[in-house]
């Protein structure tokens, strides 16, 4: 009984949070309102309130479930590096992904969204980036150490060089989408190409000199 209730509840929120990202994307926070997003859930309104007690408290939950789910989906899709996987295979791996999962609609107008409402909500803004690039930023960086103490690239800051990365393979794509709408999302030619000359660059600066590589001494092996 206890377990068939919880599996309920359960059930309940995840609709409720689905229905509320579709009617928050469409309408805006102001234009959304709790009638509206109880009707596409098909519970009644005295459940939406039952697990959200306001619409600013959903629609805070809404950023965080898709900016989280999306990182996820990142981890999830690229092993993390082995010592004989190379970085630069690593490093495209990653890029592929991160462009593939961001730039679609959904979450180009969450982007919008957030933008929007930043100033009633200016902590919309921490949480999308905590929640998105910021993951991402310190998984490669924790790549980038490792490929470092191996001797894949040159002695570098590994949070500071994994920020560039991220904005080398972000940036222009996300504007584009941002400002020119659904026509503005690259197809997955083009996000393909992008992604190997940012990691191409990227490692024109970081990588080793042809010849060069080779595993580094560890500091912890007696000489």
């Amino acid at each position: 009984m206890v377990n068939g209730a919880s599996k309920r509840i359960r059930r309940n929120r995840e609709k409720i949070l689905a229905a509320a990202e579709q009617v928050f994307l469409r309408a805006g926070f102001l234009g959304a309102n709790m009638d509206s997003i109880a009707e596409k859930a098909a519970v009644s309104k005295q459940t939406v309130y039952a697990h959200f007690q306001s619409k600013e408290i959903l629609f805070l939950e809404v950023i965080e479930t898709m900016t989280g789910g999306a990182a996820r989906t990142i981890g999830e899709d690229v092993e993390d590096p082995l010592d004989d996987r190379p970085v630069e295979d690593y490093l495209t791996a990653v890029a592929i992904d991160q462009l593939s999962v961001v730039l679609t609609p959904r979450l180009m107008q969450l982007r919008r969204m957030v933008i929007g409402e930043s100033e009633r909500f200016p902590e919309l803004g921490r949480s999308l980036y905590e929640n998105g690039p910021l993951v991402s930023i310190r998984r490669v960086a924790r790549a980038l150490a490792r490929y470092k103490a191996i001797g894949q690239i040159r002695d570098c800051d590994p949070l500071g060089a994994a920020t560039q990365f991220n904005w080398m393979v972000m940036g222009a794509p996300t504007n584009a989408a941002m400002l020119l709408g659904d026509s503005g999302i690259p197809s997955r030619s083009e996000l393909d190409a992008h992604a190997r000359e940012a990691v191409r660059i990227f490692l024109a600066a970081y990588g080793m000199p042809s010849g060069a590589g080779g595993r580094a001494a560890d500091p912890s092996t007696p000489t």
